[in-house]
């Protein structure tokens, strides 16, 4: 529980690590699928949501990093996490500009295609990591950045659905900054857990 100083059990820290190299594995394994996908079509939405699975798997790594250590390991751990999702806001917002001047129309099929197998994933991480959502701060960080790529995934789907039946681009160019913003804001969720977190232990 949250603030409550308590240490799991080793039957929960062991639940713990199988949680999270789950979801490490599901998200590195989309993070290529989308990554490739959205440079292959062009879609800014698609390349998006694939960098916020790697930065989901960067989390649970740190995240599985943390299990077993010290409160304030985990403590910065959460605060690595928020800055790293605060960077990638950030930088996703830079490349919807960039791809604004430059860009193409993406191709929508695909934009749905991609992102269909993605939110299934993200679901199935969403729910394995449900009963973590109270626990450590670590894994509260987790927990909402899974939260924040299950909106990426439906959001996505929406942009390619827009693209396909009207064939405008800004559709994709508008959920990509949505999707950065959205990023954006949980980063600082998460920081903002982290200073509490922080200031309960002091």
């Amino acid at each position: 529980m949250a603030g409550c100083g308590c240490e799991p059990t080793a039957v929960e820290t062991r639940a713990q690590q199988r949680v999270l190299w789950l979801a490490l594995a599901l998200n590195a394994a989309m993070f290529v699928a989308e990554v490739t996908t959205g440079l292959l079509i062009g879609s800014t939405a698609v390349l998006a949501d694939g960098l916020d699975m790697l930065s989901d798997a960067t989390v649970y790594a740190i995240a599985l990093a943390a299990i077993g250590r010290s409160p304030r390991f985990k403590i910065n751990a959460a605060t690595l996490s928020g800055v790293l999702l605060l960077s990638l806001g950030v930088g996703l917002l830079w490349e919807v500009v960039r791809r604004f001047q430059v860009g193409e129309a993406p191709e929508g099929l695909w934009m749905m295609a991609v992102s269909l197998p993605a939110l299934a994933v993200n679901v199935i991480v969403l729910r394995l990591l449900a009963h973590q959502r109270n626990s450590e701060v670590h894994l509260r960080a987790a927990w909402i950045f899974t939260r924040a790529d299950v909106v990426a995934n439906v959001a996505v789907i929406l942009s390619g659905l827009a693209v396909v039946v009207t064939g405008i681009r800004y559709f994709d160019l508008v959920v990509g900054a949505g999707i950065g913003l959205y990023v954006i804001r949980e980063a600082l969720a998460i920081l903002k857990d982290a200073r509490a977190e922080r200031a309960s232990t002091t």
